[in-house]
């Protein structure tokens, strides 16, 4: 298979994400699609490692795995208090949480 189509694909896969991140207004999906996102990157970066016979993009996206279990922590533990306060997971009560 030709290396410029996992390439197509993850341009495909970010701009999904990159639509439900800015269309969409519940955390949740929101945040699956940061995810989305990521994942996105993380195939461009294998695919041009793969391109160029390095494991510099693998490393990268081992780091980028290793960010986004990160993220999910502290995201889910976010949307979690966001949740038990407003008793909601829309991203537009977050704002309320506010000083």
């Amino acid at each position: 298979m030709n290396p410029v189509n996992y390439l197509y694909l993850a341009a495909l896969l970010f701009t999904i994400g990159a639509a439900g991140v800015l269309i969409r207004r519940n955390a949740i999906v929101v945040f699956m699609c940061v995810e989305l996102m990521l994942n996105a990157c993380n195939l461009a970066f294998v695919t041009f490692s793969r391109m160029h016979g390095n494991l510099d993009g693998q490393i990268i996206a081992f780091f980028t795995m290793v960010v986004a279990a990160a993220e999910v922590v502290v995201g889910l533990a976010i949307i979690v208090s966001v949740f038990r306060a407003r008793h909601s997971a829309s991203v537009d009560d977050a704002s309320l949480m506010k000083l």
